[in-house]
C-alpha cells in the first residue's frame, strides 16, 4: 500500500478533499499545484505554473487545468470539477475518483462504468513543461478521450477577467495546438504522443471561483479562456502522454520524456523520504544561480528564510555542493553589510537586521558538517568581516552596536526582525532597540568569527574584536536577565523591557555561543515548554498574554494581527530541540524525538508530503499559511540529523 494514499471514501467528501492540496516543483523555478481531485481552490494553482523573465520574472498560470471526458456510446462523463457561485460544482467529476497517490508521482484512478483510467502527472525537472499520462486500464466497447484546456495567462497574484485584447487564436503545431494570449508570454505548446483531433471552439468560462481565496478576504473569481478540446480514442491498455510546455517538442519524444523523468524520482515511501523531496523543492538553479523559494505557493526568494533553512535543506541531507552554490548566490547581494530580505535587483529591500547574522549561523553549520575552518575563512572572511563592521559602525535602519558591545536597530513603521506582520502601514510587533535574538546571534557571529579567524592565523582581526565576546556576553545578562524572571525579555528599548513571553529567547539556548549559563538556558527551556511549546511547533506569544490570538483566519488584516501574536511555527522548534539535547543529551532524546516524529500525520495534511507554513495557536492546531514552507522542512530535517548524531 503506497504510503500516501486516499481512497474513494475520502476523496468523495469535498470538505475534506478540497483542504488537501500537492504540490510539485522544478529546478526551473516552476511549479503545479491542485486539491487532491484536481479542483483549484487557489487562484495559485495550475498544472503549469512558471516564471516568465521577459515579462516580470515572477511566475504566472499559463495552464490552469485541464478537464477530461471519458465518452462510450455517445454518453459523456467528464471528470473535471470547478466551483461557481455558492455550492455550484460543476461538473462533479470527483465522483468518477476511486483513488489517489503521490508516493513516486501523483496517481488518480478514474472510473467511469465499465472503464478505469489512469492518470500520472509529472513535472520535467529542468524545463517548463508538463507531462500527464493517461493509461486505459479497463474498458469494453469503444473509448474516446476529450481534452479541454483552462487558459490563464496571468500573475500568480492577479486573476484572469474576459476581455477583448486577449489573442484568441490558436496555432497548429504537430499533434496539437500552441497559444499565447497575450503579448511578452510565451506560447504554451499543448502536444500530445499520438495524434490527435482538435476541433477549435474559443470560449471564456465566467466566474470560476476559488474557496481558498474568498476565505482569505481575496477576490476569487476568475474567467479562463478554452481554445477548444481534443479528441483522440484510445484502447484497452493504451497509454497517451499530454504534454504542456513553453517549448515545441516532438511528439515521438513525449512518452521516453514520462519514462525518463519517472526514473529520476525518489518514492515518499516514509516521513524522512517525504522531507527530503519537499527539501529539494525549493531549491531553483537558474541563469547560473542557486536559489531557495521560502515557500509555495506565493513566496518567492528571502535572504533571512534562505540563511535560516540553508543547512537543514542541504547539509541535513548530506547535499554540500547546494549549500556552498546558494551561498556563493547570496554574498553576492551583500550591500552595506546587509543582505537584501526580499526582491532583486533596484527592487530589493534590505530590511532584514536578522538576515546577515543567520548567514554566520548558516556557514557556521556547514564548518561544524565539513570541518573546513581555513577554507571557510579564506573564501568568507570578506563579507563576514564587512557584516561585523558594518554592525559596529552602524548601517541602514539605525542597526548599530551600542557602547554596551550589543545591537540596537529599529525605525519607526518598520519592522527588522522576523516578526514583520505590518498592519496599515505600522508593524503588529516593532521590536525596536534591543532584540533578544539579534544579540543572541550577535554573540554568536562574534564568537564564530573569532574562531575561525584564530585558527586561519589572522592575528589582526583576532586582536581588533577578541575582547567583544565577554562585554556581549555581560549586556545581554544586564539587559534582557532578571533574577525574578525564568525568561528572557523579548526586547528592551531606553527604559522599556518587554517581558512578553516569545520563542525569540530560545535562539540564546540553542547557539553554539550562547551569553547564558545552563541555569538560565534551563529556566528559559521550561518556561518556552510550559508556555509555547505545542505539537506544531512554538507559539509566538504565550496565551497567557490579553494579545494572544489562538486562530489564524480571516482577511489580511486580521490573519497579520495573529501571525506572530500566538500563531504557531513550525520551523522553531528545531531550536528547541536543538537547545534540550545540549542541555540534557541522551536523556533528551525521547521527548525530542516523539516532537519530530509527531509531524509524520501531517504528511497527509493541507498540502501533501510537506509541512505547512503555521498552524493555529490552540488545539487541534490546524494548519494555515503556505501549504510548504522551506524553513518548517529545514528545521525538522536538522532536528532528525541531530538525533542520529546524538
Amino acid at each position: 500500500m503506497s504510503y500516501l494514499r486516499f481512497d474513494k471514501s475520502r476523496l468523495i467528501n469535498l470538505e475534506y478533499s478540497l483542504g488537501i492540496e500537492i504540490l510539485r516543483t522544478n529546478r526551473a523555478g516552476s511549479y503545479a499545484s491542485m486539491t487532491i481531485i484536481g479542483c483549484n481552490t487557489r487562484k495559485y494553482h495550475g498544472l503549469l505554473v512558471c516564471p516568465v523573465d521577459q515579462l516580470d520574472g515572477e511566475r504566472h498560470v499559463l495552464l490552469s487545468s485541464l478537464d477530461e471526458t471519458i465518452i462510450q456510446h455517445d454518453k459523456e462523463f467528464n471528470i473535471g470539477i470547478h466551483k461557481y457561485e455558492g455550492d455550484n460544482y460543476e461538473p462533479k467529476g470527483h465522483k468518477y475518483v476511486r483513488d489517489f497517490e503521490a508516493e513516486t508521482i501523483p496517481v488518480t484512478i478514474i472510473r467511469v462504468g465499465g472503464v478505469v483510467l489512469r492518470k500520472e502527472r509529472i513535472l520535467v525537472e529542468n524545463d517548463e513543461q508538463v507531462l500527464i499520462k493517461y493509461t486505459l486500464l479497463e474498458a469494453h466497447s469503444l473509448t474516446i478521450l476529450r481534452f479541454k484546456p483552462f487558459l490563464a495567462f496571468r500573475n500568480i497574484h492577479a486573476l484572469s477577467k474576459s476581455n477583448l485584447t486577449a489573442n484568441t487564436k490558436s496555432e497548429f503545431v504537430p499533434n496539437g495546438i500552441k497559444s499565447k494570449l497575450y503579448n511578452g508570454y510565451p506560447y504554451l505548446h499543448m502536444q500530445f504522443s499520438k495524434s490527435v483531433d482538435f476541433i477549435p471552439v474559443p470560449d471564456w468560462y465566467y466566474n470560476v471561483e476559488y474557496l481558498e481565496e474568498q476565505k482569505r478576504g481575496y477576490d476569487y473569481k476568475e474567467d479562463l479562456f478554452i481554445p477548444g478540446y481534443f479528441e483522440l480514442p484510445i484502447k484497452k491498455g493504451e497509454s497517451v502522454v499530454f504534454s504542456g510546455s513553453t517549448k515545441e517538442v516532438n511528439p515521438n519524444s513525449i512518452t521516453r520524456r514520462f519514462t525518463a523523468e519517472l526514473k529520476k524520482r525518489v518514492p515518499r515511501d516514509d516521513f524522512k523520504n517525504c522531507l527530503i523531496n519537499s527539501a529539494q523543492q525549493f531549491i531553483v538553479r537558474k541563469k547560473g544561480e542557486t536559489r531557495i523559494i521560502a515557500g509555495f505557493p506565493w513566496f518567492d526568494c528571502w535572504g533571512r528564510d534562505t540563511f535560516i533553512s540553508l543547512p537543514g535543506l542541504t547539509l541535513s541531507i548530506d547535499d554540500p555542493k547546494t549549500f556552498l552554490k546558494v551561498t556563493n548566490t547570496e554574498v553576492k547581494k551583500l550591500k552595506g553589510g546587509l543582505f537584501p530580505n526580499m526582491g532583486s535587483g533596484e527592487d530589493a529591500a534590505y530590511n532584514s537586521v536578522d538576515a546577515p547574522l543567520w548567514f554566520f549561523w548558516a556557514i557556521q553549520q556547514y564548518v561544524d558538517y565539513d570541518g573546513s575552518e581555513i577554507s571557510v575563512w579564506k573564501k568568507y572572511s570578506g563579507h563576514m568581516k564587512a557584516i561585523l563592521a558594518a554592525y559596529r559602525e552602524g548601517t541602514s535602519f539605525n542597526i548599530r552596536m551600542q557602547e554596551n558591545g550589543l545591537i540596537w536597530a529599529g525605525e519607526e513603521g518598520k519592522a527588522l526582525t522576523w516578526m514583520d506582520a505590518v498592519v496599515d502601514g505600522y508593524p503588529v510587533t516593532q521590536r525596536k532597540g534591543f532584540a533578544v535574538e539579534i544579540n543572541a546571534l550577535w554573540y554568536n557571529a562574534v564568537k564564530f568569527a573569532l574562531e575561525l579567524a584564530e585558527k586561519a592565523g589572522d592575528n589582526k582581526f583576532v586582536k581588533e574584536w577578541e575582547n567583544m565576546p565577554e562585554k556581549i556576553k555581560e549586556s545581554f545578562r544586564i539587559v534582557f536577565c532578571d533574577p525574578d524572571k525564568a525568561y528572557l525579555a523579548d526586547y528592551v528599548d531606553g527604559d522599556y523591557k518587554d517581558w512578553s513571553v516569545r520563542p525569540n529567547q530560545i535562539f540564546a539556548v540553542s547557539f553554539k555561543y550562547s551569553p547564558l549559563d545552563n541555569d538560565k538556558k534551563k529556566q528559559v527551556l521550561d518556561t518556552v515548554r510550559k508556555e509555547l511549546l505545542t505539537p506544531r511547533g512554538l507559539r509566538t506569544l504565550s496565551p497567557k498574554n490579553p494579545d494572544y490570538k489562538a486562530v489564524y483566519e480571516g482577511n489580511q488584516e486580521q490573519r497579520d494581527k495573529a501571525y506572530h501574536q500566538g500563531t504557531v511555527w513550525p520551523w522553531l522548534l528545531g531550536h528547541f530541540c536543538e537547545g534540550y539535547l545540549k542541555l540534557y543529551e541522551k536523556s533528551g532524546i525521547g521527548f525530542v524525538r516523539q516532537l519530530v516524529e509527531g509531524f509524520e500525520e501531517v504528511m497527509s495534511e493541507h498540502g501533501i508530503d510537506s509541512i505547512s507554513e503555521i498552524y493555529n495557536g490552540n488545539p487541534p492546531h490546524l494548519p494555515g499559511g503556505a501549504i510548504s514552507q522551506a524553513w518548517s522542512v529545514a528545521e525538522i530535517l536538522r532536528v532528525l540529523t541531530m538525533l542520529e548524531r546524538y
